[in-house]
């Protein structure tokens, strides 16, 4: 059996999306196919009993019969990190605790994908990183890291070397347009020149880069004031806490952006509906706009969205949104499947088959009924 741990050097690099179209695409190839996610990261709240979204996805789409329990076996909340920094958590009854679930898990599969929590080095307090994680479960780790500038590099450096001989390679995903030919001619040779191969470069693609201005406005139980198409894509969010004139400076040096103001700002949300790469307004404090901007803003056909609490709440919540992905569903995981397949040595990363002993044959006389 092949175990692949998909990790990063930092959160929200699409991690989830990643390991579970690898899982789609070997299962594609015939091999049965088993997930797990050691640390839930992925929380609804601080306390209690919490589910990490990830592993509930991963078996529903992998069609997977196994328990939450086995799926998420620590459930790494801020809670929990309290408690251990305290003393009250055993590590080593956690690493047996890991163990004996990838175990159950693993019966019978040929391939097992183990997701990272967070970043490569999410679970220190307790002796399970990822790399801690990979030697647990005899892993190859699969590396994944953004590109924006060449100082990337030096984190990605530092995670092959924590990760050591189980590094399978390097995926860098959600690469912008005008980072791939220097990503390509220059980083890729320099990587493979230190021993780190690049098995593959995924562009950036918008769907799953950020959230459409409707799946914003369920978020946060916004009320929309107007008619205006909630399909625009938004991926960062600007505080109106400036003067019209400066606003609209800045406002037109941005794109995709959402302006996140109080309702009592009539003159900045009519700056607002000047900038081409404002594509909502984010209206908090209850405040009820104009009517005039309502109108003008449903004539740019600009969504208004209303919310009750105040800016900094909101903008808090409405950045983990995009942080955390809204979007991680089965058509993003498809989308991914898709970019692999295209952008990735999806062939090196599963391998070859040759190390494989296809579940169904493991009993030969299980095999002729």
């Amino acid at each position: 059996m092949k175990t692949i741990l998909v990790t990063a050097t930092e959160e929200s690099t699409g991690k989830t999306a990643v390991a579970l179209a690898l899982a789609k695409l070997a299962a594609e190839r015939g091999l049965s196919v088993g997930y797990m996610k050691p640390k839930g990261t992925r929380l609804q709240s601080n306390v209690g009993k919490t589910l990490d979204e990830d592993p509930m996805l991963a078996r529903e789409l992998l069609d997977l019969d196994a328990e939450m329990h086995d799926l998420e076996p620590v459930v790494y909340s801020p809670t929990f990190v309290e408690q251990a920094i305290r003393g009250r958590e055993d590590p080593d009854e956690l690493r047996e605790q890991v163990r004996q679930s990838f175990d159950s898990l693993a019966e019978g599969k040929d391939l097992m994908v183990v997701e990272g929590g967070g970043k490569l080095t999410t679970g220190g307090i307790v002796g399970l990183t990822d790399p801690e994680v990979a030697d647990l479960l005899d892993a190859e780790v699969l590396l994944m890291s953004k590109y924006d500038q060449g100082g990337d590099v030096d984190d990605l450096l530092a995670a092959a070397d924590d990760v050591g001989d189980r590094l399978l390679g390097v995926l860098f995903n959600a690469v912008k347009e005008g980072n791939f030919d220097g990503l390509e001619t220059e980083v890729v040779p320099f990587l493979e020149a230190r021993g780190v191969p690049v098995l593959g470069v995924v562009p950036r693609d918008q769907s799953l880069a950020g959230v459409t201005v409707a799946e914003l406005a369920a978020e946060l139980s916004a009320e929309q004031l107007n008619d205006a198409p909630g399909d625009a894509f938004v991926e960062r969010f600007l505080v109106g806490a400036m003067s019209g004139d400066s606003a609209l400076r800045h406002l037109r040096r941005t794109k995709d952006a959402a302006l996140v103001t109080g309702g009592d700002r009539p003159d900045l949300q009519r700056v607002a509906l000047e900038a081409p790469g404002v594509k909502c307004l984010i209206l908090t404090g209850g405040f009820r706009p104009p009517g005039a901007i309502v109108g003008k803003a449903e004539e740019k056909g600009v969504p208004i969205l209303l919310v009750q609490s105040d800016t900094l709440t909101t903008i808090e919540r409405a950045e983990d949104v995009v942080r955390s992905g809204r979007t991680r569903d089965a058509e993003t995981v498809e989308t991914m499947r898709g970019l692999l397949h295209d952008h990735a040595d999806v062939e090196s990363i599963l391998g070859d088959g040759d190390e494989f002993s296809p579940a169904e044959d493991a009993d030969p006389d299980q095999s002729q009924e």
